[in-house]
């Protein structure tokens, strides 16, 4: 399994919100100067993290995102799943049941690839965003103050 771009992009952007916690809403264009994210792809990644309930959303002046749990109760595994679909080793099929396997060895091969993407899954799951704020420093980071007037380049 590779996790790809997006999954990656998901994980970093929820990330931030978690280090930069409270019940603040951050905007989209604060994620990605936070994390070096390009801002379109960003939006796109965090209406499909909305659409799975893994973030909420605020209009209007002073809206953004905050996450929607507590970052112990996301998991990379779920953060993943929710952008890139289900955490599978291949799209092979499922092995034959009861032993009837049609094809010379396929159905111990499918069944050892299914057992490759429950490891996969279980182990992206056993890491939670509280966990990766432990690993960046062992404390969320405080808020940023809101700058006045234009940020120099």
């Amino acid at each position: 399994m590779r996790v790809s771009t997006r999954g990656d992009y998901a994980c970093r952007a929820l990330l931030s919100l978690a280090l930069h916690g409270g019940d603040m809403p951050t905007s989209v264009r604060d994620i990605a100067e936070r994390t070096g994210l390009p801002q379109p792809y960003l939006e796109q990644i965090l209406l499909a993290l909305k659409g799975a309930g893994l973030v909420r959303s605020k209009r209007g002046v002073g809206g953004g995102y905050v996450l929607a749990r507590q970052p112990d109760k996301l998991t990379l595994g779920q953060i993943v799943a929710a952008v890139d679909g289900p955490i599978v080793a291949g799209d092979f099929g499922e092995p034959h049941a009861g032993g009837a396997c049609n094809h010379e060895g396929q159905c111990a091969l499918l069944a050892v690839w299914a057992e490759v993407g429950d490891h996969m899954r279980a182990h992206l799951d056993s890491f939670s965003l509280a966990d990766m704020v432990e690993r960046v420093g062992g404390r969320p980071l405080e808020p940023l103050e809101p700058l006045a007037g234009p940020v120099p380049r």
